[in-house]
C-alpha cells in the first residue's frame, strides 16, 4: 500500500543514483513534492524531473561549505515551509593505512565534510527552518552499518563519520521533540549502489551474500517505503530510532 505524502514537502540530499534516487522516486510516488539535491546530474533523475512535475532539482557540492548554505538556501526559498529533510548524500572512498600521511589525511577530510559536517551544517539550517515555522518536521539521517559493526581498515574515516551521524540524529531527537521535530536514523548494510558494488566486485558478491541473512543484497528501493513512512508523521513516536536494515547481517 502506498503512503499517502500529498501534503507533504520533502528536501533531500544525494539524489543522483542510489538510495538518494530510489527514495526521491518513491516519495513522488507518494505524492510528495520533493527538493532533491545532487553534485552530478545522472540520466535517471533527470529523467524523473522530465517526468513529474513534483520534483524540483538543486545542485551544489556538499563539500564545499558555501554551497551547503546556498542549496538550503535556494530549497528553502523555492518550496517555503518544509514538512520533512532526509540526509543521504555520503562518500565512501578507501584510504588504506599504507599511504602517506598526508593522502591518508586528504581523504579523511574529504570524507567527513560530506558525510559529517555538510550534514551538520544541513541539520542546523533545518533545525533553524522547523523551529521558524512552528510546526516542527521529521529529519532523517541515512547512517551505515558500519556505525555499529565497523568496517574494513581501508575505510576507517566512512565508520567514523556514520558513527557521528547517528549520534547527531539522536540528539536532534532528545533536543527538539517537544518543538514538533523529530529524527530517525536509518542504517543499511550493502545495498546494490555504484557506491558499493565496486566493494563487492573487489571481495567477490560470494562473500558478501556469506555475511547476510537473506538470500540476496539490499537493494535502494527496498528502503523507501520505510522512509516514507517516517516521513508521514506515523512514526514520530518512535524519533530518536536507529532502524538497522542490513538484510540480518549485524544485529545488537
Amino acid at each position: 500500500m502506498q503512503i499517502d505524502l500529498s501534503s507533504r514537502k520533502i528536501f533531500i540530499t544525494g539524489a543522483g543514483k542510489g538510495i538518494g534516487l530510489a527514495l526521491t522516486h518513491y516519495l513522488i510516488q507518494s505524492g510528495a513534492q520533493v527538493w532533491a539535491h545532487y553534485r552530478s546530474l545522472t540520466p535517471e533523475l533527470k529523467q524523473l524531473e522530465e517526468k513529474y512535475a513534483l520534483l524540483h532539482l538543486v545542485q551544489g557540492d556538499l563539500a564545499n561549505p558555501l554551497e551547503v548554505q546556498s542549496v538550503f538556501n535556494q530549497v528553502t526559498s523555492a518550496a517555503g515551509q518544509l514538512t520533512g529533510m532526509v540526509w543521504n548524500a555520503g562518500i565512501f572512498e578507501g584510504h588504506p593505512t599504507d599511504l602517506s600521511t598526508a593522502a591518508w589525511m586528504d581523504i579523511w577530510h574529504k570524507t567527513m565534510n560530506v558525510n559529517l559536517h555538510a550534514v551538520g551544517q544541513l541539520t542546523h539550517a533545518g533545525v533553524q527552518h522547523f523551529l521558524a515555522g512552528g510546526q516542527g518536521g521529521q529529519m532523517i539521517f541515512i547512517s551505515s552499518r558500519a556505525a555499529y559493526r565497523g568496517e574494513t581498515a581501508d575505510f576507517l574515516a566512512y565508520a567514523a563519520s556514520k558513527g557521528a551521524v547517528v549520534s547527531l540524529g539522536k540528539t536532534v531527537a532528545r533536543s527538539f521533540g517537544k518543538q514538533g521535530i523529530t529524527s530517525f536514523i536509518l542504517a543499511p548494510g550493502f545495498t546494490r549502489t555504484q557506491m558499493a558494488e565496486r566493494f563487492i566486485q573487489e571481495v567477490g558478491e560470494d562473500k558478501v551474500l556469506a555475511e547476510i541473512g537473506l538470500n540476496e543484497l539490499t537493494k535502494p528501493e527496498d528502503l523507501a517505503p520505510l522512509v516514507a513512512l517516517a516521513l508521514s508523521g506515523a512514526m514520530d513516536h518512535a524519533s530518536g530510532t536507529t532502524i538497522d536494515f542490513n538484510a540480518a547481517s549485524y544485529m545488537h
